[in-house]
């Protein structure tokens, strides 16, 4: 699902003078749209972080090596 059709689910709950006062969506929609926030977010610190030269790994290769070595995550 594209992120103009998750936000077409939107729901509104207006007021009694028929104003827009609050968004509703469906759990699995608010989850995917947090996930996808997250994702773009990851790629903008990735992005940052190459061009100040630094060597950036995707997170579940990181987390994977950090389990690897018996560490939390």
């Amino acid at each position: 699902m594209s992120t103009i059709e998750m936000l077409e689910t939107a729901e509104f709950v207006v007021d009694a003078h028929g104003n827009k006062r609050a968004v509703l969506l469906d759990y699995k929609v608010w989850e995917a749209l947090l996930t996808l926030l997250e994702d773009w977010e990851d790629a903008e610190e990735i992005r940052r972080l190459r061009e100040a030269g630094e060597e950036a790994i995707p997170w579940e290769q990181a987390k994977a090596e950090l389990q690897a070595e018996g560490i939390d995550v």
